[in-house]
């Protein structure tokens, strides 16, 4: 029985071969009348999929296909179209690929082929946004036409949360807003008066007080101007505002950026509002400034364009200040006394928000105080407070600095009253200065034009002198042109009036210059008297030279408060050396 069992398990054997010697049951079983697949390809390649293709083989009614990495089995199938894709494969991975002709219970041997996924693709970075200027106004489009609220706040914190700046749009009931979007004060500005938001603070060794816009609407687009300083450099930061403020809420990740590093060395600054200076802004420029060494040779060149603000520099020697062009560069902004009271100062410390400012900020566009070698070239600096009847004190620069040096070349300074106010020894050339009352003024040891346009803008008095020594030279306008605006009447203009101060002098001496018809024949105003009411060649109202456009002598009419000198006297007023000694 037992070798009965054996011979028929040798017949089974014998029956399961072919005669190739292979066997005929089984997934490996191939039949020798079924043809391998030809022309096998790889028709795509993607990160997670392969597809492949073969020419069909005459009598297959399918085909068996698997997928292996490293030997080891991925995926398998039946396919009864000569291609198949294969899917949720790894990017950058190599596989085998084989595939064998199915025909009833006949099969074609394997034919193989390696292929690779497509690497995953590394995503191209955003691109970073631009850092700005650690003084650049903030921009925001909206897709809301922005109008502004009465409440809600603007924040700026740092990456990690840290709060660095607020604007809280309750205090814009503190201001009035001009047509051209400036926010003025509705109340004077006094050492009293309690900061808020709606002012800023600008720094310059001291602090000064003054008022500012913080947000201007400009068609479609909002402006947001940061307080002064409230910036570093090289950070990174993100705004959030509130719907409330301009009718459009913006969130901690709808804007996000950072600033530009420190400059690199620091003798030469560049001020552009478009961002591609180191600064946005000229005072970003000036605070900057006055950190560096105080006798150490610094420009800041400034591009074309308009820059509205008000400036201070304090107790930085040796500073130039240059525009690119003297009507392209304008540096331009209100005050007036009714706003911020008195010539100006500064506090050694920050008065905090919700706090008494402690000092007067004062009513000009430009507050210099103790900087010697200063020099101001191809710029315009407008006070542009107007008021219909001319009205109150608004320097464009006040430069308060006794026994310092200025110098400005080939620059317009404009305003109305009190255009111009100095000390020490300055020396203006090729410049125009344009007023209507006392727009030149002060008390210099020695202040020379030369070259310049004095033009009135309205009847009224050019120099008001206040000079502390008898003999001090004082104002000296040398080869100057007294004009006026047009419109202006003939003979309202007066050369110069008397403060009253029976302490200082009233030093005035023209030299050489042509005057309009707006000079009035008498000259000199007569009330109040100046001191002294008797002039002499070191003292006092005089002229020397002085020709209308015709070429007539336009000093014989004047009254008995002015002296017109003789050429021997008028030597010492006919130079620059000579009237500054440098």
């Amino acid at each position: 029985m037992k070798r009965f069992i054996q011979i028929l398990m040798v017949l089974s054997a014998i029956l399961a071969i072919n005669a190739c010697g292979e066997k005929v049951n089984g997934n490996d079983s191939p039949a020798t009348e079924v043809s391998a697949p030809q022309n096998l390809k790889l028709a795509e390649a993607a990160q997670t999929s392969l597809s492949f293709s073969w020419s069909e083989v005459n009598g297959a009614q399918s085909y068996k296909w698997k997928l292996t990495k490293d030997s080891k089995s991925i995926a398998s199938g039946d396919s009864t179209e000569p291609r198949v894709t294969v899917g949720e494969l790894e990017p950058g991975t190599k596989y085998a690929f084989s595939v064998r002709a199915i025909a009833g219970d006949k099969s074609s041997g394997w034919t193989n082929l390696e292929a690779v996924t497509q690497k995953a693709s590394t995503p191209e970075p955003e691109p970073e946004a631009e850092a700005l200027c650690a003084d650049a106004p903030l921009v925001l489009t909206p897709a809301k036409t922005p109008v502004l609220g009465s409440s809600g706040l603007i924040c700026v914190y740092k990456a990690d949360g840290t709060l660095v700046d607020k604007i809280d749009m309750a205090d814009i009931a503190s201001v009035d807003i001009l047509d051209d979007g400036t926010m003025v004060p509705k109340a004077q500005m006094n050492a009293q008066t309690v900061l808020n938001t709606f002012m800023d603070v600008l720094h310059s060794k001291r602090y000064r007080p003054v008022h500012y816009t913080p947000i201007r609407v400009k068609g479609q687009s909002v402006e947001i101007k940061l307080h002064n300083e409230a910036l570093d450099f090289g950070g990174s930061y993100y705004l959030t505002v509130d719907e409330s403020v301009f009718g459009t809420a913006v969130g901690k990740d709808d804007f996000r950026f950072s600033t530009k590093s420190k400059p690199a060395g620091g003798s030469t600054l560049k001020v552009a509002s478009d961002g591609s200076g180191d600064f946005c802004t000229v005072q970003g420029a000036l605070s900057y400034a006055s950190t560096l060494d105080k006798d150490a040779e610094v420009t800041i060149n400034i591009a074309d364009g308009t820059y509205r603000e008000t400036l201070y520099l304090r107790d930085k020697n040796n500073l130039t200040i240059r525009g690119a062009s003297r009507d392209g560069t304008v540096i331009i902004y209100p005050n007036n006394e009714s706003y911020s009271t008195g010539s100006g100062a500064a506090s050694a410390t920050k008065p905090a928000v919700g706090s008494a400012v402690g000092v007067m900020g004062g009513r000009g566009l430009a507050l210099i105080e103790s900087c010697n070698n200063l020099v101001i070239e191809n710029l315009t600096v407008e006070n542009s407070f107007w008021a219909s009847d001319h009205k109150g004190q608004a320097e464009a620069i006040y430069f308060n600095a006794d026994g310092k040096r200025l110098t400005i070349g080939n620059c317009s300074l404009i305003s109305w009253q009190d255009t111009f106010l100095c000390k020490g020894e300055v020396w203006v050339h090729d410049s125009l200065i344009a007023g209507h009352c006392d727009f030149i003024w002060g008390y210099p040891k020695a202040c020379l034009f030369e070259n310049c346009e004095i033009r009135a803008r309205a009847g009224g008095y050019i120099v008001q002198a206040r000079i502390n020594g008898a003999s001090d030279k004082g104002f000296v306008f040398l080869n100057c042109k007294l004009t006026a605006e047009s419109g202006v009447k003939d003979g309202t203009m007066y050369l110069a009036r008397s403060g009253g101060d029976s302490s200082k002098y009233d030093n005035v001496t023209y030299v050489n210059c042509q005057m309009s018809p707006v000079i009035a024949p008498a000259g000199w105003y007569t009330s109040p008297a100046p001191n002294p009411s008797a002039p002499t060649a070191t003292s006092g109202w005089k002229e020397y030279g002085s020709v209308t456009p015709a070429g007539a002598s336009a000093s014989g009419s004047r009254n008995a408060l002015g002296l017109v000198l003789s050429a021997t006297e008028a030597a010492p007023y006919s130079s620059k050396a000579s009237v500054l000694g440098w």
